[in-house]
């Protein structure tokens, strides 16, 4: 075992359970904990059946000994860094952010530096949760670097854990604006596809038979001509590109998506001589309880100016009013 963990927890099995998997059984003695941690924790080797490495996927049995041993969080190696930050919400647990198009959310590949981690480090001065052994502090979910909108950042654990359950049973609401190719139809529907990593192309997503469940909800706001379509979209789960792909499978790609909606996109820029500098999807809404004061909270965050530009053309081009469905 690595040097830096701690004994947490040891169970003992008192009666063979051969219908439930080593990581749900974990869950449900620690439900503060989620499964996908325990799952990484048992790849790690953090958790131990009988003093040896197993699989999640172990089915425990009587007699088996259990020893949880709890990751302690790792020293940052990042810089802080003091960017501009548009908070809709905070307070001593978490705040929410109007993330801008073109922010990478944490340091990657090609990304190490000026992300909204590094920002987080300054504007937070070190109170951020390190759950899970602090790869992404504070971060509880994520948008695409050209997806605008709120996102929530825990500054401690048990907000963190407190949040990451409501992310992982559903109960968060979480809606986005959209610009969409061609004329979205019908004009109210539910895309349940589900998704998986691309066969081979390894940083798209796919629908496949073989996927996790992802389910949009989404309807139309405004229809300019059959050129273009402002939808809103109400995401039940949360798979990374989903709205994006379930777009694509309709018909109806995002404006301004050159992964999953070139060809699309190619020919409606050429028609109304205008192409926006990304896809064009915004968290425009989310909501959730608190998890320390249990309060009931939905943030909005406004329009970013290159989403309203694109809404502005569409609608100057088509003869529509903008007055009655752009938000403020």
């Amino acid at each position: 075992m690595e040097e830096n963990t701690e004994l947490s927890k040891e169970f003992l099995v008192e009666q063979t359970d051969l219908s439930t998997r080593l990581d749900l059984w974990l869950h449900q003695r620690m439900p503060d904990t989620s499964r996908g941690i325990l799952g990484k924790w048992i790849k790690q080797g953090h958790i131990l059946v009988n003093a040896a490495k197993t699989k999640a996927t172990h089915k425990p049995k009587s007699g088996d000994r259990i020893t949880v041993k709890e990751p302690k969080p790792r020293p940052m190696q990042l810089t802080p860094i003091d960017l501009p930050l548009s908070i809709l919400f905070e307070d001593s647990d978490l705040l929410v952010i109007n993330k801008p198009p073109g922010l990478v959310v944490h340091p990657a590949v090609g990304h190490e530096q000026g992300t909204l981690v590094h920002a987080l480090l300054h504007h937070c001065k070190g109170q951020l949760s390190g759950i899970g052994g602090v790869a992404r502090p504070g971060i509880v979910h994520r948008l695409d670097q050209d997806t605008s909108g709120c996102l929530v950042v825990a500054k401690n654990d048990s907000t963190h854990q407190g949040l990451a359950n409501q992310f992982a049973d559903r109960s968060t609401g979480k809606t986005y604006l959209a610009v969409n190719c061609g004329s979205v139809s019908p004009a109210k529907g539910t895309i349940n596809a589900p998704i998986a990593r691309h066969a081979t192309r390894r940083k798209e997503m796919a629908i496949m038979e073989h996927g996790r469940p992802s389910v949009t909800d989404f309807n139309v706001i405004q229809r300019f001509g059959r050129l273009a379509t402002f939808t809103e979209a109400v995401i039940q789960t949360g798979r990374t590109h989903q709205i994006r792909v379930h777009y694509k499978h309709l018909g109806y790609p995002l404006f301004g998506d050159a992964i999953y909606g070139k060809r699309s996109n190619s020919k409606l820029s050429l028609s109304i001589q205008f192409e926006p500098a990304r896809q064009l999807l915004h968290a425009w809404k989310l909501s959730f309880q608190h998890p320390g004061t249990k309060e009931s909270l939905t943030l909005t965050a406004p329009l970013p100016e290159d989403f309203r530009q694109a809404l502005r053309h569409l609608a100057s081009i088509t003869d529509v009013s903008v007055q009655d469905w752009l938000p403020a």
